[in-house]
């Protein structure tokens, strides 16, 4: 027992990290397909059967064929099926992955990075400005996160941008809340009494100092808002209110086929109903794995 507590000891704590993290299987499956649909979010173009966006390629006889059908001129095979305008349901499928994915990843960086910077700041310096921080932030927590996404689009309109935009202001209040609650306890601590006894500047004691401290309850709440994120933007899509035509998300794919479900061609709604499931799923199960490897509670002392 003591040589194993021993060479617990010596591990360095990015090796700790990975052996506490990999030691659950259900974890590891997580992430290896959510490393899986990285990739396939990366390289979608080239590994799709088709272009589904090109008007040109597209043959009104190939509409809503079943799966494993093969198009009109024998030149492709429907693995998924096909859509109402013709289109291969897997090629649509991974470039409606690539766009929810990026969406969500690029939504929940922007609003860490804007969460973070002013729950720091209220944290540290308190007083008027943490007052006028947090109620906003209080504000904008009191309202549905859809509903604000929901007013936003109807006033700035269908786009990438747009809904990134909408996705940030919905998101960023938790980051700020979580980050200054994090500073008020690492504000107490000595080495931020001692950096400010030093004389640094008030920049250098939060950035350099106070903000490593405060990162990994954010790291897990960001993983869990990347899901959050996809989610929102799907149900937007479906509504929609998301991502226009020409830039279809899973949701938009899924609200393409709604209309067709009682009809028997359930697998244009199906099929990207299903992996939308699956990407939330995986990053809900990376992200609950994390949580439990940064919470110094559950760290074997």
């Amino acid at each position: 027992m003591s040589a194993v507590v021993t060479v617990r000891a010596v591990e360095s704590p990015l090796r700790r990290f990975v052996t506490d993290f990999f030691s659950s299987r259900i974890a590891t499956a997580a992430f290896v397909i959510l490393v899986l649909l990285c990739l396939v979010a990366l390289f979608g173009p080239w590994i799709a059967p088709q272009n589904p966006f090109d008007l040109g390629r597209l043959d009104v006889l190939d509409s809503r064929l079943p799966p494993g059908a093969t198009s009109a001129d024998g030149a492709l095979t429907f693995v998924l099926g096909s859509d109402a305008q013709g289109r291969d349901m897997l090629s649509a499928i991974l470039y409606g992955i690539r766009i929810s994915v990026a969406v969500g990843a690029a939504s929940t960086v922007i609003a860490l990075a804007i969460g973070l910077c002013l729950g720091l700041v209220a944290g540290f310096c308190g007083g008027r400005v943490e007052s006028l921080i947090m109620r906003v932030a209080d504000i904008q927590l009191s309202f549905p996160p859809i509903l604000i996404a929901l007013i936003l689009l109807a006033v700035t309109g269908q786009g990438v941008g747009k809904i990134i935009i909408a996705l940030v202001a919905v998101q960023w209040a938790y980051y700020a809340r979580t980050a200054r609650s994090a500073a008020l306890v690492e504000r107490r601590r000595e080495y931020i009494e001692a950096a400010v006894a030093l004389g640094l500047s008030p920049a250098r004691v939060v950035f350099r100092h106070l903000l490593p401290n405060c990162l990994p309850p954010l790291i897990v709440i960001a993983a869990l808002q990347v899901a959050s994120a996809i989610s929102l933007e799907a149900t937007l899509s479906f509504l929609g209110l998301g991502l226009p035509v020409t830039e279809p998300s899973l949701g938009l794919l899924i609200s393409n086929g709604f209309q067709y479900l009682l009809s028997g061609d359930y697998w244009i709604s199906f099929f990207p109903g299903l992996a939308l499931l699956i990407t939330i799923v995986v990053i809900n199960l990376t992200a609950d794995q994390l949580r439990d490897v940064l919470n110094p509670r559950l760290q074997v002392q």
